[in-house]
């Protein structure tokens, strides 16, 4: 009898335990038995290069909330990890991620380290979309890899045709960063098409990892006598480049790399960058509701105006999220099932985000959708005419 009412008692507390537990994670607290699909991805979100991951993890955060909510359910889980943008962490921030149970991966932010995850992603079967991930080479890993963001070669190729057509007369110039798959990649094609359409490059720079000046850099653009300059870089090093040139001031032109440039540089005197032009899928004063209601909200969540890797990583899951609900897709299939269902909507059907409309997918992976110009005036971009 005494070991009875012992057992007794010890069932009575495990179902106050239960009845009192805090909710579970958040992949598992959902309506009834479904779980939420798990969606990994990793980015910069501290060092030097910040602005990128966190813009993509909070893109990210803001579709994951507004789909929940309209589902009524947590349907969707958002897993991140800080990558630094460095490729060896990326690797370990991939498992750390697997560890969580993902599903379905947003790979990483930058070309480097998505470059390094996007085998992994392939030897584990996922079905993976980089929202930022912009060099060419990485959706060829695998018939499952796709990118959000339009490629390298194409922000090249529109770059020196926008200035061709543009600033009909300029002299132009390009620096870019000899140390980076991004900026060699987008260089490359520039100058490529620079050489089909004609437009005269009068002088070429080039800088390493860690640089302490950019006086040379600048030097030879100002020796040629360019009007234009082209960038194909980050922001981080753009802000010095700008802050070097002083007295100065061609008319800088850049590519999605320069985007945070206006809030992710400490120090940085953002009137040097009134004027700059870059190509981007995104414009945070577009007028469309979409784009309104989104810039709203991430305004009110963080602080701050978003970029456009914010604005891919919100189209990539809201893309993921159409795939899904399309291919009638539930958490508890196989990633097998779940990667099959998501390619075959992807190289199938096409999507209508603030990055671009009517946007289709090849089976390689690669996005078709159209960059548009934008110039920095009063601190903000607007749509350049």
């Amino acid at each position: 009898m005494k070991t009875f009412k012992k057992l007794a008692v010890v069932l009575f507390a495990m179902m106050l335990l239960v009845g009192c537990s805090s909710k579970t994670p958040a992949s598992d607290d959902t309506a009834g038995d479904e779980k939420a699909f798990v969606i990994g991805g990793s980015g910069p979100t501290t060092g030097d290069y910040a602005q990128y991951g966190l813009a993509v993890q909070h893109g990210a955060e803001i579709a994951v909330a507004e789909i929940n909510a309209a589902e009524g359910k947590e349907l969707l889980a958002l897993a991140f990890e800080d990558d630094k943008s460095d490729p060896e962490i990326a690797v370990n921030a991939f498992n750390a991620l697997m560890d969580k149970n993902m599903q379905i991966s947003l790979l990483a932010t930058t070309s480097g380290a998505c470059s390094a995850v996007a085998p992994m992603v392939q030897d584990e079967g996922l079905f993976g979309l980089t929202p930022s991930g912009s060099n060419p080479a990485i959706p060829t890993v695998g018939s499952n890899i796709f990118q959000m963001c339009f490629t390298d070669p194409n922000q090249g190729k529109a770059s020196a045709d926008y200035i061709k057509a543009a600033f009909p007369d300029a002299v132009v110039g390009v620096i870019y960063q000899n140390s980076t798959d991004y900026s060699k990649g987008v260089y490359k094609t520039f100058v490529d098409e620079a050489a089909v359409i004609g437009l005269n490059i009068a002088a070429e720079a080039s800088f390493g990892d860690n640089a302490a000046s950019y006086a040379d850099q600048v030097d030879a653009m100002k020796n040629a006598g360019c009007t234009v300059v082209f960038l194909p870089i980050y922001y981080t090093e753009a802000a010095g480049i700008l802050t070097q040139a002083g007295d100065y001031k061609p008319t800088w032109f850049g590519v999605d790399g320069m985007d945070g440039i206006l809030s992710g540089v400490e120090n940085f005197d953002t009137s040097l960058a009134e004027g700059v032009y870059l190509l981007t899928p995104f414009s945070a004063t577009a007028t469309d509701a979409k784009t309104k209601n989104f810039v709203e909200t991430y305004e009110k969540n963080y602080g701050e105006t978003p970029n456009q890797f914010a604005a891919d990583s919100y189209d990539a899951v809201y893309a993921i999220y159409n795939a899904i609900k399309d291919q009638g897709l539930t958490s508890d299939m196989s990633v097998s099932d779940i990667t099959a269902g998501l390619i075959e909507w992807f190289t199938s059907k096409s999507f209508d985000g603030i990055t671009g409309t009517s946007v289709t997918w090849d089976v390689s992976g690669e996005v078709s959708k159209a960059p548009m110009a934008v110039v920095i005036q009063n601190g903000e971009y607007v749509l350049a005419e």
